[in-house]
């Protein structure tokens, strides 16, 4: 059915234009992201580990040992090996994880050839470990963040995870063990050494990647002072608290517990507040992947 532009008011209009312009402004911006996150990959793989004779883990890993092994292009191998699980994961995951993934490995299998003839930016192993895993580290979480990945082993791994007493990395750490130990026999166990450093590397930058140096925090807390606690935060964090109802397990008595989220930076400036106002307050502090809505809002500490 042809659904004309006059059924809809002018109101209506202006907002499916800026719904299709949002739409349109994130679909950009996930390309843009998924390009400079293959482009990165592949930099770190021909500038910093290959040349050095270091591997990544996964599917990587065994196309850098195979690649070495039989002298195929390290690209055609990554996009060859990569496809058996795409289909895994388009079945089992989505189509728009699935197609995000596609582009990102096969623009890091095009990077990887273009950059294969370029010299390596150092041949100390350590330098080369350090700065690979960071740069790896860094690409790769930008392609999770936005929605793709860059090896067909975390989509065997959440596969996996689901009918097996592991989770997720413990997983991807058991491939990984095998992949890095057949390193030490192609390329020698110092080279296998190094490989791991660089893969504990970029293990830890992809979380950084994910949540952001900014992280943050969900924090509760147990006062009798709840209501004086949660308007001094709410004052001098800019933050928006919210009062639930509890209950005491020992005392059966009701207790008002804070609830609100920080950032990083703002948790000393948070017990500050509280011991100010209760010495004796119970706070319990966590780690939050993404936030969203409400009053979460940057604001200077005071």
């Amino acid at each position: 059915m042809n659904v004309s532009p006059q059924m809809f008011t002018k109101e209506e209009q202006n907002k499916l234009q800026k719904t299709g312009a949002h739409k349109m402004a994130k679909f950009a911006q996930r390309m843009i992201m998924l390009s400079v996150g293959a482009a990165m990959m592949a930099v770190a793989l021909e500038i910093f580990l290959v040349p050095n004779q270091m591997i990544d883990g996964g599917i990587t890993g065994i196309s850098i040992i195979l690649s070495h092994l039989f002298d195929i292009p390290l690209g055609i191998l990554l996009t060859l090996l990569n496809l058996p699980f795409l289909l895994i994961g388009y079945k089992q995951i989505g189509k728009t994880f699935a197609l995000s993934t596609l582009y990102a490995i096969l623009l890091m299998s095009i990077g990887t050839s273009m950059l294969h003839h370029v010299e390596a930016f150092t041949v100390e192993p350590m330098l080369a470990a350090v700065f690979g895993g960071i740069i790896l580290g860094v690409g790769v979480g930008l392609v999770v963040r936005f929605g793709g990945s860059l090896d067909g082993t975390e989509i065997v791994a959440i596969l996996v995870a689901k009918k097996l007493p592991f989770s997720v990395g413990e997983v991807v750490m058991f491939f990984n063990l095998f992949i890095l130990s057949g390193a030490g026999f192609v390329f020698g166990w110092n080279n296998a050494m190094f490989s791991l450093i660089a893969y504990y590397i970029a293990f830890k930058v992809i979380d950084i990647t994910l949540e952001g140096l900014d992280q943050s925090k969900s924090v509760w807390i147990i006062s009798d002072k709840f209501r004086d606690i949660g308007e001094a935060l709410t004052e001098r964090l800019g933050r928006g608290v919210t009062y639930l109802d509890g209950e005491g397990g020992f005392s059966g008595e009701n207790k008002k517990v804070i609830f609100v989220v920080i950032t990083r930076l703002e948790e000393a400036k948070l017990k500050t507040i509280v011991e100010d106002w209760d010495s004796d307050a119970f706070i319990a502090i966590g780690n939050i992947h993404d936030v969203k809505g409400g009053r979460f809002k940057k604001k200077s500490i005071h």
